[in-house]
C-alpha cells in the first residue's frame, strides 16, 4: 500500500527547473513542501497514480517502490529524461537502464523473444530482470551501445499500473547514487529528492536491517537461445536457476 506522496508541486518544478525535474538542463530548486494523503485510500491510490503520470509526462523524473528497491523511473521514450537519468545517479553512460512494463504480454512488442512464453511467464511478475535482444521499438536513445535490454515486471501493483496508464515503458534504476547502497525507504535517498518531480511513498521495503533485501532483482541475460547467464545475483537466484534449467532445459554461460 503507499503510505504518501511526496509531491513537489509539477507546475512550480516545472517552471523552476525549465522542465520536470532536472530533465531540461535546470537547477535544482529547493524542496516544497509536501501534504500526505488521507491513507491508503483508493482515492488517495488514484491521486499517487495520476500526479506521477503526470509529471512523466512533463519530462520529471519520478522515485516509486517496486517489489525489491526504490527505483527512478521517466518514460523510457523520453531521450531528455533519460539524460536526466544519468545526471542525477551520476551513472557510468555506459551502464543500461532496465525498461519496465506493466504486463508479461507487452514484452514481444519491446524484445525479440527467443524462448517459449510459459518461460516469461514463469519468472514475471516478479524480482527478476530478464535481458533480451531490444526491438526497434524501444527509442534507439536508450542504451545505444548495445543491442539487448532488461526488462522487468515487477511485482508492485503501484509501478506497473503507472507503465499501463502511461502507455508506454518505463526506464527505471535504483533510487542510489551510484555505487551506493539500494533504497528500501524514502528517507535513504533524500539528496535525491531536490531533482525529482515527484517521490512515491510507499513504506518500507523489506527489512531496513538486513543487507540481503537490498540485493535488488536477479538479472539474467536470455537473448541466446537455449542458454543463460547471470549478469547479477541479486534477490532471487535459487529459484531463477530453478526454473531455467530444470523446468526449461536452458544451459548456464559462464
Amino acid at each position: 500500500m503507499l503510505g504518501s506522496v511526496r509531491r513537489r508541486g509539477l507546475r512550480a518544478v516545472a517552471g523552476a527547473l525549465s522542465g520536470a525535474g532536472a530533465a531540461r538542463g535546470g537547477s535544482a530548486a529547493a524542496v516544497i513542501p509536501l501534504l500526505p494523503l488521507a491513507g491508503p485510500s483508493a482515492e488517495g491510490r488514484e491521486r499517487a497514480l495520476s500526479s506521477a503520470v503526470v509529471a512523466l509526462r512533463e519530462g520529471g523524473l519520478v522515485a516509486v517502490p517496486t517489489d525489491t528497491v526504490y527505483g527512478v523511473a521517466c518514460l523510457a521514450q523520453d531521450s531528455r529524461a533519460l539524460r536526466a537519468v544519468y545526471r542525477l545517479k551520476g551513472r557510468d553512460g555506459a551502464k543500461p537502464l532496465a525498461i519496465c512494463l506493466a504486463d508479461v504480454g507487452q514484452v514481444h512488442r519491446y524484445c525479440k523473444v527467443a524462448v517459449p512464453d510459459q518461460l516469461l511467464h514463469d519468472l514475471l511478475p516478479g524480482p527478476v530482470t530478464l535481458v533480451l535482444e531490444r526491438s526497434q521499438t524501444l527509442n534507439p536513445d536508450l542504451n545505444p551501445f548495445t543491442p539487448l535490454v532488461g526488462v522487468r515486471v515487477p511485482s508492485h501493483w503501484f509501478v506497473r499500473e503507472l507503465a499501463r496508464v502511461c502507455a508506454a515503458p518505463l526506464a527505471l534504476t535504483s533510487a542510489n547514487i551510484s555505487a551506493q547502497a539500494s533504497s528500501l525507504s524514502v528517507t535513504e535517498f533524500q539528496e535525491l529528492w531536490p531533482h525529482l518531480a515527484l517521490v512515491v511513498d510507499g513504506g518500507p521495503i523489506g527489512d531496513l536491517q538486513r543487507p540481503e533485501c537490498r540485493l535488488g532483482s536477479t538479472v539474467v541475460d536470455i537473448s541466446v537461445p537455449g542458454k543463460f547467464k547471470v549478469i547479477r545475483p541479486g534477490c532471487a537466484l535459487t529459484q531463477t536457476v530453478e526454473i531455467l534449467v530444470k523446468k526449461h532445459g536452458l544451459t548456464a554461460i559462464s
